[in-house]
Order: structure tokens, then sequence, then C-alpha cells
């Protein structure tokens, strides 16, 4: 049990993680920057969150994707399973630029939905399977540590992979999701130059996040494998 506690936890591997999660913190150290100042910033043209989504829907010919409220600040997400465009209720009703920014990028999931994107299929199909496989992570390893299950290991090196596959069509989604949001932005009118730049700044941000997502699986799949060679 010891070697095996050794290995999880003081093992020269972790410092392998490192890296990730210095990008993890910049990255959303940006994004609170970012949110906390565009959200106190309301758009001249006091339409909300719901009315632009509703916009860039009504403008890509999308009729059948249903406008929700959740539960939770940045709980914003579309479901499309339900065609349900999910919004927190500052992105809701909120007219600031973070509001209208946020319900653009969840709408950009709805018109890539509309048209078919192929990542958002292959992600949607991975998706309940990674949040499975990702349950399952530390019950096996404390399981492996406990029991001296040398398998523990190769099976970690597993799930990172599939959470690493995950992230890596997340990034192309969120990408195109941001692209899609602006251009809608640009396109209706309703933002003015500065509020326009105050949306390209918040969706830069964000678009970090998912980037040091990805780093860090992949690190974690480096560093058990990294494991698992040393027990081998």
């Amino acid at each position: 049990m010891n070697g095996y506690w050794g290995s999880f936890y003081w093992d020269w591997t972790i410092f392998l993680l490192i890296p990730g999660i210095i990008v993890a913190i910049w990255a959303q150290s940006r994004v609170n920057r970012a949110y906390g100042i565009y959200s106190k910033l309301p758009v001249l043209s006091g339409i909300s969150g719901s009315q632009m989504a509703f916009r860039i829907l009504t403008d890509n010919g999308i009729n059948d994707v249903h406008l929700d409220v959740s539960g939770g600040a940045l709980s914003d997400n579309y479901n499309p399973r339900t065609r349900t465009l999910n919004l927190s209720e500052n992105s809701y009703s909120g007219r600031s630029i973070a509001s209208i920014t946020v319900a653009a990028h969840e709408t950009g999931h709805a018109l890539q939905h509309h048209q078919g994107y192929i990542p958002l299929r292959i992600r949607s199909v991975m998706a309940p399977v990674v949040s499975v496989v990702s349950y399952m992570l530390w019950p096996v390893l404390i399981l492996g540590m406990l029991m001296g299950f040398t398998c523990a290991i190769q099976i970690a090196v597993y799930i990172f992979l599939a959470i690493f596959a995950f992230q890596m069509i997340t990034l192309p989604v969120e990408y195109n999701a941001s692209h899609r949001a602006m251009a809608a932005l640009e396109s209706t009118g309703t933002l003015n130059e500065e509020e326009l730049y105050g949306a390209k700044q918040m969706l830069s941000a964000a678009a970090l996040t998912y980037v040091a997502a990805t780093l860090v699986a992949l690190l974690n799949v480096l560093r058990f494998l990294a494991l698992s060679q040393r027990r081998r």
C-alpha cells in the first residue's frame, strides 16, 4: 500500500501537472477578469441576452429551439437532445456585454446543431461515456492503492485518454461556436465597435480555459503512462 500511495501522491511524475495547473489558473483568471469588467457594462441598445439569442436564431431560420432559464451563475448551455438553449438568469435577462456574449456563444452551438456540425455530433456521443468513466477514476485509484491492484494505473491511463480525446473534440466545437457568435453579433448591427471588442475579449478568454483543460488531460495521460512504465 505504501508503495502505491507514494506512486500516486509523492512520485516525481506529479510535477508533470504543474504547467497545466499554471495555464489553467491563468486562463481562469482571464475569464474572471473579463466577466467582471463586461458584466458591469450595459449595451447601448438595451437588448437582453435572451433577446439577442432569439434574434440570432430567427435570422438563421431556426424556430424549433426553446429558450429557458437555468439555475446558477454561468450554467449556460445548449442541449442538442432537447433543442433547448439554457441561459442563466444573468445571461437571460441581463443587458450587459457579458450577458449578450454568453448568450450568443451558446446560440452558436444551436447553429452548429442546425447545420449538422460534425464535431458537435461526435462530442454529443462522447459526452455521456466520458462522464461515466470520469466518475470511475478516483474509485479505481483509491481501490488500487488500498488493494494493491497493479492494473489501476493502466485503467487510469485509459480513462485520461478518454478525457483527453473528449477535450480535443471540444476545442474545435467551442472555438467554432465563438466564431459563429462573433459573426452573428456583427451581422445584427446591435453592438457598436467598443461592445464588439468586449465580446471578442470575453470569447478569447473563455477559449483559453478549454485549451488549459486539454493540456491538463494530456499531462495526466503522460503522468500515468510514466507510472505504468515504472511499475513494469
